[in-house]
Parts: structure tokens; sequence; C-alpha cells
């Protein structure tokens, strides 16, 4: 019997399942379908597990920390087994999280894969259904890049690296983006021997450059090893070949980048980019197909749980024909969970200058605040990206101890329309990193108290 419902959500990562909700909120029969897991790529094999396994390293730089500053403590041994377990502990609580609303809303979860025929019927299992709108939130997998001898050995992409059971010896992880640093930050405090090896000219080269040079420098105290510029010429069962040089590794990481999941995309004929990567899509997310809409890694662009969230948002919102804001990319936070941490928002100076900005950018450093100093995290800084003329707000770079929260703050005052005069007249807590916003705003139109 064909089953009818108002949306079909295909796909229950952090795009699908909130479109899910939000349609069901508003009184919409919904149904999610997923193949694999609730939560996608992000709880299950991405951010979750891999800030979980970050959490971890940190208390272990935490406890030299205290040695160094007179409290006794020694590490006499790491249960990577239990590490593991208490990662999957975290993950079955969002899980289950999910799980619960998605009952508490009424919303049918199919379980099975899916594929669309012609006639807009959706097939899984067998089985069919029917709906006046679908969204598509098919995220990515792994992609892995043609290296030779690469096939004949085993290893690890982002999507299996956290079934490992035993902690690595000699880690080689191949790819110097966002992914691939953070999981060398999560294991080279462990004790694991971590080798980074990018293509590119530098790791991050999404990050700002002063950054960057901060993470370079605690990766050089943590001892991962980084090669840039680099050549793969083969890969053996223990060994990777750069041009002049032999790796050894008993565990290899291909962290290279996701590939969108457009097959269903294929079958229904959607206009891809110019690139033929990604679906295409309007302002609503809707594709060449009408009632047809696509959200997170599919349609590219930032491929970050938050930005597919806030899509699938606007999605049933224009399914519903409800009034709303397209999503603003430049006030898409991005992060990178290094210790410290990278934060920012919106466009940097060069490219608001591009953009025909007459530019005004401030930074200051974590170097004279209270709190930093008190928690011996002075490394980093605050820098804002500005109109010199008007103060508006065009981005932001926050690195250091919670920087992804304190960038929020920033983030606030320019969703609000509020420009550097607002952030000056803001009254932070004392002792506070977030003093160090307010100091480095006030830098901009004054001398700051501690500049």
């Amino acid at each position: 019997m064909l089953q009818h419902f108002d949306l079909i959500v295909i796909g229950a990562g952090p795009g699908g399942y909130v479109a899910a909700i939000r349609a069901a909120q508003k009184g919409k029969k919904v149904a999610i379908i997923e193949k694999s897991s609730l939560g996608g790529t992000c709880l299950n094999v991405g951010c979750i597990p891999s800030k979980t396994f970050l959490q971890h390293s940190e208390w272990i730089e935490n406890i030299k920390k205290a040695n160094f500053h007179g409290i006794s403590a020694e590490v006499q041994e790491i249960h990577y087994e239990k590490l593991v377990e208490r990662k999957n502990k975290v993950v079955s609580t969002l899980a289950h999280g999910i799980e619960h609303l998605l009952q508490k809303n009424n919303i049918t979860l199919i379980k099975g894969e899916a594929t669309i025929l012609k006639s807009m019927i959706v097939m899984v299992n067998n089985q069919e259904f029917k709906s006046k709108d679908v969204i598509l939130a098919t995220g990515s997998r792994p992609f892995v890049p043609p290296i030779k001898g690469l096939h004949n050995v085993a290893y690890y992409t982002t999507d299996t690296f956290f079934n490992m059971k035993e902690q690595p010896k000699e880690l080689i992880i191949i790819g110097g983006g966002v992914i691939g640093i953070e999981l060398a930050f999560a294991m080279a405090p462990l004790g694991t021997k971590v080798t980074v090896i990018e293509a590119a000219d530098d790791i991050l080269l999404t990050e700002d450059d002063e950054a960057r040079t901060i993470i370079k420098k605690k990766m050089n105290q943590l001892e991962i090893t980084y090669y840039t510029k680099a050549q793969i010429v083969e890969v053996t069962r223990n060994e990777v070949l750069l041009d002049q040089l032999k790796v050894p590794y008993t565990h290899l990481l291909v962290a290279t980048g996701r590939k969108a999941n457009i097959d269903i995309a294929n079958a229904l004929h959607l206009e891809l980019d110019e690139n033929q990567r990604f679906i295409k899509v309007n302002r609503n997310y809707l594709t060449s197909k009408n009632h047809v809409y696509a959200i997170g890694d599919v349609i590219g662009g930032y491929q970050l749980a938050h930005a597919a969230s806030k899509e699938g948002l606007v999605a049933v919102a224009a399914i519903l024909n409800e009034s709303h804001s397209a999503l603003n990319q430049e006030e898409i936070p991005r992060a990178v969970y290094t210790h410290p941490e990278i934060a920012s928002f919106g466009l940097n100076e060069e490219q608001a200058k591009d953009k025909g900005y007459n530019v005004l950018t401030k930074k200051m450093t974590f170097k004279t605040n209270g709190r930093a100093i008190a928690m011996d995290e002075t490394v980093g800084f605050v820098k804002l990206v500005t109109e010199k003329s008007n103060h508006e707000i065009l981005g932001a770079v926050v690195v250091g101890a919670n920087a992804t929260e304190l960038l929020n703050q920033i983030l606030a005052v320019k969703h609000s329309e509020g420009r550097i005069e607002e952030l000056c007249s803001l009254i932070y807590g004392h002792p506070n990193l977030s003093e160090t916003i307010g100091e480095t705003a006030e830098s901009m139109l004054f001398k700051a108290i501690h500049e």
C-alpha cells in the first residue's frame, strides 16, 4: 500500500533531521529515511567523535601543564579501548536524543536506502512512499585520491578511523586540512607519533595566516611532523614514499576531503553546479526540479553541520510559503578545534578589500588578559575586520582557548546589525577572556586601556 506524506526527508544528518522536526512542528506529516545511523556523518564519524577524542588529548595536556606548575600527577597508562568506549557512549547518547525527538514529533523513521522513481515515488526496501515535497540531505563520503599502491594496503578514512580498537604507534595522516590537523592534535598528546602529509603549499589553507603560524608552532611542540608541497610517489604496507623520503607507519589515515552523495540527484537528472560535483539550488534550496530541495554537503559551500541545519530550516520555510531570510554565508561560523582553537566568520582583510570596502583591521593578543594569564592560555588573539568609515563588522578571527565559543559574541553583535561601538559599549565580566574582544574594538575607535 502506497503511504502518503507531506514531506519526505532523505538523510537523517544535522540538516535532514532538523528540517523534518521543523516541518512536523508546523503540522506536516513527515517521514525521514536513513540508510545508516541517525545523526549522519557529524554525529557518528565526524564532529562529535573527533571532539570527544580532542577532549581526551586536552586532558593529557592539562596534566602536563599541572605538573609544570607544581601539581604532581602522572599518567601511568592510557587505556585506549576505554577512550573508544567513552566516544561510543557520547555518540549513543546523542543518537538516542535524535530518535526521541523524531518520536516526539510523530515523524515516521524509515530505515534503508532510498531511490526515487520518475513518478516521484520514493522506494525503500521495496516499499513505496509518496510525498508532495522531498528534501535531499544525503550528505557526503570520504574522497580517496588515486595514489599509487593505496588500494593494496589497509588504510582508514574519516568514516572508519573511530572504529579503531588499538592506539596507533605511528600514524600518517594524508591531508593537512581541518579534519586531518584536528585528528593529529587528538592523537599526538596520547603518545602516537603523528606525521601529516599535505600536497598543498601549507596546512590549513582555509584559515588565517597568523592562526596557521600559531598552530604550526604548537605542532612542533607536540612533535607532530608535517610535510607540505609533498608528492607521494607510492604507498606500501608500512611506508609512504615521498620524493626523497620514506615515512614509516603502523596506521594510515586518508583525510583528503569529502565527495557529495549525488546518486539520487543523478537519477532525477537534477542540474549540478559548473564543476558537476554538487546539486545546484536557489536561495530557498530548491533544485532544478519542482518540489525537490537539497541541503547540506550535497550542495557544497560550507560543509558544516550547523550550516546544513540552517539550510534545512530555510528549505522548510520555503515549502510552507513562510516569509524567511536567506542564509547569510558571511555569518556562518567556522572552527578548528585544535589547541589553541581557531574560530572565524565573514571576510578576511584581503577579501574585504576585493569587495571594495575601506578596511580597518585590528588585532589584540591574550597576553595581557587576566583570565588568560591565570589559565596559562595566553597564546592567541582576537582580530576584527571592519569598514573604516561606518565601523561595520565584516569578519573576525579568534585564536585561543574557547575561541569557538568566544566568536559567537562578535557574531551575535554583527547579526543584530551592531557595529564596533556596540562591542565597545558592552560591559564584560572580569576576569574574562572575552574582555579582549572589547579591547580590540576599543583600539579601533581610540586607544584601548591595556594596549
